[in-house]
């Protein structure tokens, strides 16, 4: 568990914006560990967690794509039930709020990735570690 830098893009709402943002990513040999994208009418948030994100700040802003950094949680944990309720319950009880959180998992497999964006990193931080 460690904490991380999110990206976050704001970008327009149409056909082949994810497509570009890929493709720029693979071409500075950047990877994406996890993504996650939110919509309205005009615009999407694409929310990313990447294997170098001050040299994706920097390509992306030579786009000139308006692009947020933020602190969020990155933790591998058990895929099974009542996993992220023990997480959940255990920030809770810290006043800690979670703001959000995206994850996936192949359904067989035994461990999965958690993103998670708390009101306070680094007290869920040692929270979780104890």
């Amino acid at each position: 568990m460690e904490i991380t830098t999110q990206l976050a893009l704001f970008l327009d709402n149409r056909p082949g914006m994810l497509a570009r943002v890929c493709e720029a990513l693979s071409e500075a040999k950047i990877n994406i560990f996890a993504i996650t994208t939110s919509d309205t009418v005009d615009h999407t948030v694409i929310r990313m967690i990447v294997s170098d994100p001050r040299k994706a700040l920097l390509l992306f802003e030579e786009r000139g794509t308006l692009v947020v950094e933020t602190e969020v949680l990155m933790m591998t944990g058990d895929n099974r039930p009542g996993a992220l309720a023990k997480i959940s319950h255990r920030l809770g009880e810290e006043k800690i709020n979670i703001e959000y959180c995206y994850c996936a998992t192949p359904p067989d497999a035994k461990r999965g990735l958690l993103i998670l964006r708390v009101s306070n990193p680094k007290k869920a931080l040692k929270i979780l570690n104890s």
